[in-house]
């Protein structure tokens, strides 16, 4: 199975891999590695969706975490279960002990610490790292194939693989594998009923597979604040750590797990619905006024250009207002001791709690509006008529897009004061209240880069601004894939089609992003349809094909390949009294989607968009 990055949230950093089976390392310098052999770590499903979800532990992921913690990392060290002290110790007990165990570390902590990157973008790229790597530490794919966070730091293998060797790593987490047993025990039933009351809610079949996966990757050793996330292609993994089970835990399930339930049930949230919305992109188009009311919000630029990604988070933050714990005890059918069950005691009870329930649900639509999820109200009221009459998600989301005013909801939208970027009230995409790797303080956005800021204007119909500031990155860097694909459309925008074709070429000949390489041959496929000489199908269609054999092809890019591989592209159609020319009006062949690059943050991999 092939991958290719799908999109980089910010709530949590999140990773999608092609999980290889937990098979022990060969080694002979113990009885505990040798049993290793024989006692494979138990894959552990959750009941959820069958095959489709899974929770398990990595040894692979030990190693790299490993790593990281004996070169610095203590981040949430005194939440941490206790097997991860009890690791850091052994470890330093073996490299303080062993031959070449000190310049062993040493090597590989300077090359750790010299590839820092800021905020969570630095543990990110270890774990993007450590989900491509095989049992033995190589490289389970090629590096072409790989997020651009790994490939910052994949030359750190040959150091991370002498150390591991040289300290008998494998001989400690063999030690220490009843410990990691007894952390999945101890989330399982807590994962297990959270997905299942999910699905309940959405009334989703549990036993649906659709040749996606959900895995929950769980590892002691990192921090339990920092959940972190990837979607590749199809799939979905997310890795997190449990905390020492705590008695002021919202929830009971979550006090007995250890788990921040939130950012997980979050991303669970994205695996079931962006196959529902994605199933509908061209027919969200008719929503794009909704992103101007919030370019000035504090949100990611990536869910102001990219309507199904705002879409798909803004009918989250709806779901999970609906379903959140609001604090108030909800009252109970059963009789108190020796009492009688009184009905209508209980239902005038049963409706005071939901008058004060609903007030803290709504507070909570509020905060998530005025932090510029601006359709979380119009969907919050529509599921509770959905909720009402039973009906689910998927059979209803066409009427929810369909049926929008969407000139309304715009004009409602724009009256919206938002949060300052620096609020505490700002709700990021982890989740109600939640934010990227510390609970309780919201995302802060992060700067646009120039690349950024000339999609930006490129959308806008300035291309002459974006023009300047993709040549200054061009000057600046020569290789610059993003900047190469922005003066590509610009030159199709200027009718400069041999300029264009010629950089498209380029790009797929040198560049290692394979959404733009992707889009690249879908363009090329839509100009050698419409080459006014002689339109070449032949050619057409391979470039169609080359684009949906990319890996991990993603919804907007295959529909698009599909859509050219079904029929020829056809350049629309002018009015014979055309309005006048609105922003890239004139953008003929970029007329199905409008560019929003996948990477622009490193550590904010989002939903499929261009």
């Amino acid at each position: 199975m092939k991958l290719s990055p799908h999109r980089i949230l910010s709530a949590v950093s999140l990773v999608l891999f092609a999980a290889a089976p937990l098979v022990a390392q060969n080694s002979s310098s113990s009885n505990a590695e040798a049993a290793a052999q024989t006692a494979p770590v138990q894959r552990r499903g959750v009941e959820a969706a069958g095959s489709a979800v899974t929770l398990e532990t990595s040894e692979q992921m030990f190693t790299v975490a490993a790593a990281l913690n004996t070169c610095g990392y203590d981040a949430g060290l005194a939440e941490s279960l206790p097997v991860r002290s009890a690791v850091r110790r052994e470890i330093a007990d073996q490299t303080a002990n062993v031959d070449g165990g000190l310049p062993a570390q040493r090597a590989l902590c300077g090359y750790i610490q010299s590839h820092q990157l800021p905020g969570s973008q630095n543990l990110a790229q270890f774990v993007s790292l450590a989900l491509f790597l095989s049992p033995d530490l190589q490289l389970s794919f090629p590096e072409n194939e790989m997020p651009p966070d790994a490939l910052n730091v994949v030359n750190v293998l040959p150091l991370l693989r002498t150390w591991a060797s040289t300290i008998h790593l494998h001989a400690i987490f063999v030690q220490h594998r009843a410990d990691y047993e007894q952390a999945v025990l101890q989330v399982h039933d807590t994962v297990t009923r959270m997905l299942l009351e999910t699905n309940a809610y959405l009334h989703q079949p549990a036993t649906v597979y659709d040749g996606r996966r959900f895995l929950v990757l769980l590892e002691p050793m990192l921090s339990p604040e920092a959940a972190n996330a990837r979607i590749y292609g199809t799939d979905y993994f997310v890795v997190l750590s449990a905390t020492r089970p705590q008695a002021d835990a919202k929830t009971e399930a979550m006090r007995k797990a250890g788990l921040h339930l939130e950012e997980l049930r979050h991303i669970y949230l994205l695996y079931e619905i962006d196959p529902i919305i994605y199933a509908r992109a061209s027919s969200t188009a008719r929503l794009l006024p909704i992103l101007k009311t919030v370019q000035d919000a504090p949100i990611d630029f990536l869910y102001k250009n990219d309507v199904n990604a705002f879409l798909t988070e803004c009918l989250i933050k709806a779901i999970e207002a609906r379903t959140m714990d609001t604090g108030i005890e909800k009252p109970s059918r059963k009789a108190n001791g020796k009492e009688r069950f009184d009905p209508t005691g209980y239902n005038i009870a049963l409706q005071d709690y939901e008058r004060r329930a609903e007030v803290v649900r709504r507070q909570q639509v509020i905060r998530d509006m005025r932090s510029g999820w601006v359709l979380t109200q119009y969907f919050y009221d529509k599921l509770s008529t959905q909720d009402r009459e039973g009906i689910s998600l998927k059979e209803s989301m066409g009427e929810l897009v369909y049926g929008m005013d969407v000139p309304a909801e715009a004009s409602r939208d724009k009256k919206i004061p938002f949060f300052d970027e620096n609020s505490p009230e700002l709700v990021g995409v982890s989740g109600s209240g939640a934010s990227t790797t510390r609970r309780g303080k919201a995302v802060k956005p992060q700067p646009l880069t120039a690349m950024d800021q000339a999609e930006l204007k490129l959308q806008q119909g300035d291309r002459v601004g974006a023009a300047d500031l993709a040549e200054k990155e061009l000057a600046a860097h020569p290789d610059s894939t993003s900047a190469m694909y922005v003066m590509a459309r610009i030159h199709l925008m200027q009718r400069e089609p041999q300029e264009a074709f010629d950089t498209f070429e380029k790009i797929i000949a040198t560049g290692k992003d394979t959404r733009t390489v992707a889009w690249s041959h879908v363009y090329l496929g839509r100009m050698y349809d419409t080459a006014l000489a002689q339109p070449d199908r032949t050619k057409a269609t391979a470039e169609y094909k080359a684009a949906l054999a990319m890996p991990g092809i993603q919804p907007d890019v295959q529909a698009a390949a599909e859509q050219g591989l079904k029929q020829a592209f056809a350049v629309p159609q002018r009015a014979a009294h055309p309005a006048p020319a609105q922003p890239n009006d004139d953008d003929d062949i970029d007329a199905i989607t409008r560019k929003q690059k996948e990477s622009y943050q490193p550590n904010q991999e989002k939903k499929p968009q261009q």
